[in-house]
C-alpha cells in the first residue's frame, strides 16, 4: 500500500479506537444495573429508529474479551471507553461492586494485551434516578457526578492514566434538552443552557477532585467541535456563521479555556435565561481549572446562511452533494479538521490535543467473498489522518488519534441503521468481522516509527 508511506506520525503517537458504554455493552438489566435516561428514552415509542434500544447492543458486557482481542489484532496502543454510571451508582451514595468488577475485568484484559485504557467518565447514560430529580438542570447533579468520579479514581486510578470527564457536552445539553433529539428529549432552551453550565461545572469540580486526590495521570474533556463556514461573503451570512460557531463551539471552548462565556451567546440566550439564574460566584474559575489535554471529536463542517424564522439561530444549512457525504449526510471535508486544530493552537492557550473521535458511517455489507470492502471509509480516514499529520508536522501539540468506532453499534436515535465500526457486527448473531478498514488501520499503525 503505497499511501502508507505518506502517513508518518512522531514516535510515541497514540493510535486508538473508541466506544461508549450504552452503545455497546448491552446487559441493560444484568448484575444490578439500574435504568439510565437513555433506557427510558429508547423505550419510548417514536424516539429511535425502528424502536431500537441498547438493551443488547453489541453484548460487549459478555464479549469484551473477544473485542479486546480484535483490538490487539488491529494493533492499537490505546482504547477509549466509558463507564456506565447506572452500572456503578445504583442510587445516591450506593456503589455496585458487580459494576466495578466488570470494569476490572475489562482492564485486566486490556493490560494483558498491552493496550492502555483511556476512560470517559460520562458518555450520556445518566441514571434515571438522577434524571427523575431534574438531571443536569438540577445543580445537585454536579455533586453526584463528582462522587461518581471519585469512586472511579479510587478504584481504577492506579490502572488508568488518561481520564476524560465528559464526552461532547454540546450533545448532552443543547441536543438533549433544547433540540430534543437525545435523552431526555426536552425542547426547552432555558433547561439546555442551565444543563450545559452544570455539565461544565461538574467537569471543573471533578478536575479539582482528581488533583486533590493526588492522582498520577492526565485529565481533560472532549468537545465535539464543528467548524462553521459562511455560504457567501454577505455580511448576514458571516454574522450567521459567527452565531453558529458560538452555539456549537465557543460556548464550550471559552469557559473551559478562557474562563468566560462569549458575550454574543449570553445575549442570544437572554430571552430564555438570565446569567444570574445559573452562574454563581466562582463557577467560571472552577470550569476553567487547568487541564492536561483537550479531546477533539471531529466529523464534518457546517456551511450556513441566514434564514429568518428558523428557530434559535435563524440559519439555513447547506446540504453537501451526495458523492461527498457519509451515510449520516455529513460532508467529507478533512481540511476543516486541520483548520480546527490550528485554531485551537493559535486562539487558545496551548494545550496538548487528542483527536478522541473521528470516523464515518457508510452502508456496509458483507460481500460474496466474505469481506466488507468499505473503501469509502478508508478514504475518509486516510484524508483525516493526513490533515492531522499536517498539523503535527508543523509543531502542533497532537498526541493521539482515536478512531470512531471499533464496532458497529447502537447509534443513539439512529438505532442500528448507521454503521461507524471498522468491525462489522451482525446484530442477530453478534458475530464480529474485521472490515477492510480494520486491516488498513492495522497497516497504518504497523508502518509508524516506534
Amino acid at each position: 500500500m503505497d499511501h502508507l508511506k505518506t502517513l508518518n506520525f512522531p514516535p510515541g503517537f497514540t493510535f486508538g479506537v473508541a466506544t461508549s458504554s450504552y452503545q455497546i455493552e448491552g446487559a441493560a438489566f444484568k448484575d444490578g444495573r439500574v435504568p439510565s435516561h437513555w433506557d427510558t428514552f429508547s423505550h419510548t415509542p417514536g424516539k429511535t429508529h425502528n424502536g431500537d434500544t441498547g438493551d443488547v447492543a453489541c453484548d460487549h458486557y459478555h464479549r469484551y474479551r473477544e473485542d479486546i482481542e480484535l483490538m490487539a489484532q488491529i494493533g492499537v496502543s490505546s482504547y477509549r471507553f466509558s463507564f456506565a454510571w447506572p452500572r456503578i451508582m445504583t442510587e445516591a451514595n450506593k456503589v455496585s461492586q458487580k459494576g466495578l468488577d466488570f470494569y476490572q475485568r475489562v482492564l485486566d484484559s486490556l493490560l494483558e494485551h498491552n493496550i492502555a485504557p483511556a476512560a470517559t467518565i460520562y458518555h450520556w447514560d445518566l441514571p434515571q434516578w438522577l434524571a427523575d430529580r431534574g438531571g443536569w438542570v438540577n445543580r445537585d447533579t454536579v455533586g453526584y457526578f463528582g462522587d461518581f468520579a471519585e469512586v472511579l479514581f479510587k478504584t481504577f486510578g492506579d490502572r488508568i492514566h488518561l481520564w476524560i470527564t465528559h464526552n461532547e457536552p454540546w450533545c448532552s445539553s443543547f441536543l438533549s434538552y433544547g433540540l430534543g433529539e437525545h435523552a431526555p428529549g426536552h425542547h426547552d432552551w432555558r433547561e439546555a443552557v442551565v444543563a450545559a453550565h452544570h455539565i461544565l461545572l461538574s467537569h471543573g469540580e471533578t478536575v479539582l477532585r482528581y488533583r486533590d486526590m493526588g492522582m498520577k495521570g492526565d485529565i481533560g474533556i472532549t468537545l465535539n467541535l464543528t467548524p462553521v463556514y459562511a455560504k457567501t461573503d454577505r455580511e448576514e451570512d458571516r454574522e450567521t456563521a459567527t452565531r453558529a460557531d458560538g452555539f456549537s463551539n465557543r460556548w464550550f471552548l471559552d469557559p473551559i479555556l478562557q474562563g468566560a462565556y462569549p458575550d454574543d451567546m449570553l445575549e442570544l440566550f437572554r430571552p430564555y435565561v438570565k446569567t444570574d439564574e445559573f452562574i454563581r460566584d466562582g463557577d467560571l474559575a472552577a470550569i476553567s481549572r487547568p487541564l492536561d489535554f483537550l479531546g477533539v471529536n471531529y466529523y464534518t463542517r457546517s456551511v450556513v446562511f441566514q434564514q429568518a424564522h428558523t428557530g434559535l439561530l435563524n440559519l439555513g444549512q447547506d446540504e453537501p452533494p451526495m458523492h461527498k457525504a457519509t451515510a449520516m449526510g455529513w460532508e467529507v471535508y478533512p481540511d476543516a479538521l486541520y483548520s480546527l486544530l490550528r485554531r485551537l493552537h493559535t486562539q487558545y492557550p496551548p494545550l496538548p490535543l487528542y483527536i478522541t473521535e473521528n470516523g464515518a458511517a457508510y452502508p456496509d455489507a458483507i460481500a460474496p467473498d466474505g469481506m466488507v470492502h468499505d473503501t469509502q471509509r478508508i478514504g475518509y480516514l486516510e484524508q483525516h489522518l493526513l490533515a492531522a499529520q499536517r498539523f503535527a508536522a508543523e509543531g502542533g501539540l497532537l498526541k493521539g488519534y482515536y478512531l470512531w468506532s471499533l464496532l458497529d453499534n447502537f447509534e443513539w436515535g439512529y438505532g442500528y441503521s448507521k454503521r461507524f465500526g471498522i468491525v462489522h457486527v451482525d446484530f442477530s448473531t453478534q458475530k464480529r468481522l474485521l472490515k477492510e478498514s480494520a486491516h488498513w488501520y492495522r497497516n497504518v499503525i504497523a508502518s509508524q516509527p516506534k
